[in-house]
């Protein structure tokens, strides 16, 4: 299997290509990145693992050099963001390359127009996009698929992320970040799709190790793609949030001050600066929680999973397991299309498989009882 990896040499992309080059039957991972140096040296740190790695120099804003750059590969896997900017010159590249396509993409804008423009090229050209293949969205959705399996109705999920100021990511997960919080964003409720403000609902909930923290409804994959593999399912929501120092980013929000993109490129440069003031430091650890209502036997059911992790080991191994999954055609869908993570991965193995990395799910807060 050959895989080449856009963003590669990025903060996730990066993690993705370390699992990817000591996997089982890749004979070669390309890194595919604007910025060669850092490409060359993440190549040549990963010389002598299982699979031969190379480097690309790819511009996504070149159509004809991306879809050059993927020919012959069996899958292209992104992680360049942000994903409002590139997902669909990715996606379109690929599809025109006739090459499987993963991504972590993770704006909801993004996974909306990938679903909307590309899904009929996609399937006439037997080309698989899966959109969304990182923690929240991606292991999110694969949890999503658990619960609807092991209800008789799934009428309701919640996905809600505790993500810490000092996650890291660099500018690109800023500049998602304050987009997914500027003006209207989509939701799924009563059945269909609505636009409600960001920020403009709050609630405290408790995340395992870390307890109480605020969060506000924010935009992501999850309510765009959920509805369309679930297609009976009432309500999907995002929530996420950051705890301390949560209100450097909250605040501008609510007062509207974040839609224009001179405003969020100001802040982005604002917020990178801060957080490489003082000494480097270990990123910090996050939270994801996903709660699910729905029926069972004819009775009323509620059930819960969440997971701890740093966001660069959890997205960059999501991404990996999901593109060998697609790789090795170990997918639920038989034909070509733009799909979420919850149409295409049977969640057991999809969970056992990141398990065996070292993330694990739980169904309960205390971390005692791994899903499955």
């Amino acid at each position: 299997m050959k895989i080449i990896a856009l963003g590669g040499a990025g903060d996730m992309g990066s993690r993705a290509v370390e699992e990817l080059a000591e996997a089982e039957g890749v004979e070669r991972v390309t890194i595919a990145d604007r910025n060669v140096e850092a490409a060359q040296q993440l190549a040549a740190r990963l010389q002598g693992r299982k699979a031969t790695v190379d480097v690309k120099a790819v511009d996504a804003n070149d159509h004809h050099g991306l879809v050059e750059a993927m020919r012959g590969y069996d899958v292209a896997t992104s992680a360049l963001g942000p994903f409002y900017l590139f997902e669909a010159k990715l996606v379109r590249a690929a599809i025109e390359a006739g090459v499987d396509y993963t991504s972590i993409c993770d704006d909801w804008l993004a996974a909306d127009e990938v679903v909307t423009q590309f899904s009929k090229a996609a399937r006439e050209s037997g080309v698989t996009v899966i959109t969304g293949l990182g923690t929240s969205p991606g292991i999110s959705n694969v949890g999503v698929r658990y619960f609807a399996d092991r209800m008789d109705k799934l009428r309701r999920v919640d996905i809600s992320v505790f993500m810490p100021m000092q996650a890291g990511g660099g500018e690109a997960v800023i500049a998602h970040t304050l987009f997914i919080m500027s003006g209207k964003v989509a939701v799924w409720r009563e059945g269909k799709r609505m636009m409600v403000r960001a920020c403009s609902e709050e609630r405290v909930l408790d995340f395992p190790r870390f307890g109480a923290v605020k969060v506000w409804n924010m935009g992501h994959g999850e309510p765009v793609t959920v509805p369309l593999s679930i297609p009976d399912i009432e309500e999907v929501n995002f929530f996420m949030g950051f705890g301390k120092g949560a209100n450097w980013l909250v605040v501008p929000a609510k007062l509207r001050l974040l839609g224009g993109k001179r405003c969020q490129r100001v802040l982005t440069r604002a917020v990178s600066r801060l957080e490489h003031m003082g000494e480097p430091k270990e990123p910090e650890w996050g939270a994801v929680r996903i709660d699910a209502w729905g029926e069972r036997g004819g009775q009323e059911a509620h059930e819960t999973a969440c997971g701890i992790g740093q966001m660069r080991e959890a997205t960059g191994l999501s991404m990996a397991i999901g593109t060998l999954m697609l790789g090795r055609k170990e997918v639920l869908t038989t034909e070509g299309g733009v799909y979420g993570p919850e149409a295409c991965f049977d969640p057991v193995k999809f969970l056992t498989r990141l398990r065996d990395c070292g993330i694990t799910a739980y169904s309960d807060l205390e971390m005692t009882r791994p899903v499955p």
